[in-house]
């Protein structure tokens, strides 16, 4: 039984060759490692959120660690960073200059306006922080950076959130896949364990969510209580 999530984990199973992550690793051949870096840059600069993201490191990963791939791990991670940090600059300095075009877009084949209205609503709630935890969150990965450059969101600080979430995303999924991927039952369930990760990634925010929930209802109910003001006495 496959477990399937979001477009990043549907390609795995369900996507043409070209959207299937082994297989469009596999079809680069000796140029493998250019091929994936180029995704990766593709996915946020050039705003194309169909691509496999976390399948794509994930098995490349695995398959550096099972000499499929024939370039080191550091090499690899080094290069992935590299690729999603300069991505999500390309796709800021979009928003900071055609941004209210690109969210005022009809609906398309490859673009559909509620991804653009649940980014916002993560800038909006998170902030910068948004930027790493993104990274994680299919579809939101490619539209937090046009969303923060929109938005004028201040570079420096942009800049610093982009550069840890380009690290923790390109070296940690990457790792991981190299060392989960050489046990057999990751290697035959990478569907399941790519919903896991995006699964876990969105915990944090969803905790926050539900905690700032509960905040907003006591100030509330206490500024209800307020307005009443104290109970007659008899």
């Amino acid at each position: 039984m496959h477990f399937l999530a979001d477009p990043t984990v549907l390609t795995v199973a369900l996507g043409p060759d070209w959207l299937n992550a082994d297989s469009l690793i596999r079809s680069f051949g000796p140029y493998a490692l250019i091929g994936i870096v180029v995704v990766v840059f593709i996915e946020t600069g050039l705003l194309f959120p169909f691509l496999p993201g976390d399948s794509l490191l994930f098995t490349a990963g695995m398959l550096v660690a099972q000499d499929v791939l024939d370039f080191p791990l550091w090499l690899l991670c080094l290069l992935l960073v590299a690729a999603a940090f300069g991505g999500d600059q390309v796709a800021y300095l979009i928003g900071d200059k055609v941004g209210p075009k690109i969210f005022n877009r009809p609906d398309s084949r490859f673009f559909k306006k509620e991804h653009i209205d649940k980014t916002q609503a993560y800038f909006e709630r998170y902030g910068g922080r948004t930027i790493v935890l993104a990274r994680f969150v299919p579809f939101v990965r490619t539209y937090a950076p046009v969303a923060a450059g929109t938005a004028r969101m201040s570079y420096r600080w942009f800049v610093s959130y982009n550069l840890l979430g380009a690290v923790l995303w390109g070296v940690g999924i990457t790792v991981l896949g190299y060392f989960l991927g050489q046990i057999s039952f990751v290697h035959n369930n990478i569907e399941l364990i790519i919903v896991l990760i995006v699964v876990a990634s969105i915990i944090p925010m969803a905790v926050e969510a539900l905690l700032q929930r509960r905040t907003a209802k006591r100030e509330a109910a206490a500024a209800a209580a307020a307005e009443a003001g104290p109970a007659p006495s008899e």
